[in-house]
């Protein structure tokens, strides 16, 4: 009872945080300014449409109808924009709450998992509910969840697909457990030549929901690419500890063979074909962008590609060049190596005219800083993780590692390229589990002694209580509530930040 009670608590707090307020502020902010009128476009036509100079001050008045006939052109996939759109289509595009109300549930529902997923890691409600309540909490994810960018439901696809492969993992091992119990019946014992590679496991749903999240999430940015490929390589070593457990002599290329093409076949096809999928406005229009460009361009050579699929791979390589190309200046932004400390967060919204507050200066801030007390000490908890990793084989810590690398690591390849702080959202569900595994070292196992338990139990329950407390004071500035200057300058605690 306790393991769904639990979850679905911190999740409701969650989602109170992300809902309440949701319409404030009552404009487009920040990047809103692409996506939110993208989704709009969407509706309209099924693929990006050009807007008029002033746009966006047409559109926070409620008159979105001045949006061009002329196709745009973007360098984003449409997943991220169609969820928008999902909230529009039902409270109104003119409803900043219905622009970002896709954000606030996925955002919810994250919570959910996250602590559904602590809970199965570390075999604890209290530690998965924990997980769960310093996500919910947190500034940088409460932000997004409050915002309609792309990158809050990137994290999402990307956390269900781990979580499917999760799942996939426990069915796998009880899959082959019941499979070599079988054979022992049938003999007393399995056979040496069964023994070798050990048997097929037969398809594996988990594992093909994981394939179309992943696509999903590739949908809606390309920076999921590393998650489909890491993801994947940590499915099959999953399988091969699997049966070297189980005592199958050959464990690497029984399970390279057995389920490691079918692992490849489940997830790297099937993301790539949903993927192609999500572009279905697009292919189902005559004007969007570049959708006339292989009958414009035509050439003998690649005759037998489809046209729709010649102007989509044009279409990706004008964009993965502006991709590489991206190196302008921003006041905002934020190299890889300051992101785990928080070194200069995002300002979503900032405003300071004519508002009132009972004080002579005022100011309304949306501030994508997370928790620093949570952030800063799950930046440690990866070194034990790591350390856990590395000395015990943990395939828990690996896991955690492998969600960490896979969102964080691939920025340092492009040292040239603007970049942001919010970009962490993608893997800050996995830093909260590297935190949580820490508070699970410190809180202790059920044999330990009573005063041990004791102890752990006041430490994980005091850093607990602190996060929320400091979250209660940040949260001002992360809901755009009008509060003193003084109060605003307070709260940055960084020069770095403001």
């Amino acid at each position: 009872m306790w393991g769904w009670l639990l979850p679905l608590l911190v999740a409701l707090i969650g989602g109170v945080l992300r809902f309440v307020r949701l319409g404030e502020p009552d404009s487009l902010v920040f990047d809103e300014t692409y996506y939110v009128k993208d989704a709009y476009s969407y509706l309209q036509s099924g693929y990006e449409r050009e807007w008029p100079e002033g746009a966006d001050e047409s559109f926070n008045a409620g008159n979105p109808g001045v949006i061009l006939g002329t196709a745009d052109y973007v360098v984003h996939p449409p997943v991220g924009k169609w969820m928008i759109a999902f909230g529009m289509a039902l409270f109104g595009a003119d409803s900043p709450f219905g622009w970002r109300f896709s954000a606030a549930v996925v955002g919810t529902i994250s919570i959910l998992i996250v602590a559904l997923i602590a809970q199965r890691l570390f075999g604890s409600a209290a530690l998965g509910a924990a997980a769960g309540l310093l996500l919910a909490v947190d500034g940088h994810h409460l932000v997004h969840s409050r915002t309609s960018l792309l990158d809050v439901f990137l994290m999402f696809w990307v956390l269900v697909g781990f979580a499917a492969l999760v799942l996939d993992r426990d069915h796998a091992r009880r899959r082959l457990a019941a499979k070599l119990a079988a054979l022992a019946r049938e003999r007393g014992r399995p056979t040496r030549d069964q023994l070798l590679y050990g048997p097929w496991l037969g398809w594996r749903p988990w594992r093909i929901a994981a394939g179309v999240a992943l696509g999903l999430a590739l949908g809606t940015k390309w920076s999921a690419l590393p998650y489909i490929a890491v993801f994947g390589l940590m499915t099959v070593l999953w399988d091969m500890g699997a049966r070297r457990t189980a005592g199958i002599k050959h464990w690497v290329r029984g399970a390279v063979v057995r389920d490691g093409l079918q692992a490849f076949a489940s997830i790297v096809p099937l993301a790539l074909v949903t993927y192609v999928a999500s572009w279905a406005g697009w292919f189902l229009s005559s004007d969007a962008y570049n959708r006339q460009w292989a009958a414009d361009n035509p050439n003998p050579a690649w005759d037998w590609v489809p046209g729709p699929l010649r102007s989509l791979a044009e279409y990706h390589r004008s964009a993965y060049s502006f991709h590489q190309g991206l190196s302008s200046e921003h006041p905002y932004e934020a190299t890889a190596w300051s992101w785990l400390v928080l070194g200069r967060p995002t300002s979503f919204h900032y405003e300071s005219e004519g508002l009132t507050c009972g004080a002579s200066d005022c100011s309304q801030a949306v501030n994508v800083v997370g928790n620093p007390i949570i952030w800063w000490a799950a930046a440690l908890s990866l070194i034990v993780v790591l350390l856990f990793w590395a000395g015990r084989r943990d395939w828990r810590a690996g896991a955690i590692l492998a969600g960490v690398a896979a969102g964080y690591l691939p920025w340092f390849l492009y040292p040239d390229r603007t970049m942001f702080f919010f970009y962490a959202i993608v893997f800050e569900p996995f830093l909260i589990l590297a935190l949580v595994y820490v508070l699970g070292l410190v809180l202790g196992r059920a044999g330990h002694p009573a005063w041990r338990r004791r102890t752990g139990i006041v430490l994980v329950g005091a850093f607990v209580t602190l996060a929320v407390l400091v979250s209660a004071f940040f949260l001002p500035i992360w809901t755009s509530e009008t509060i003193p200057y003084d109060q605003w300058r307070l709260r940055m605690w960084m020069p770095s930040w403001i």
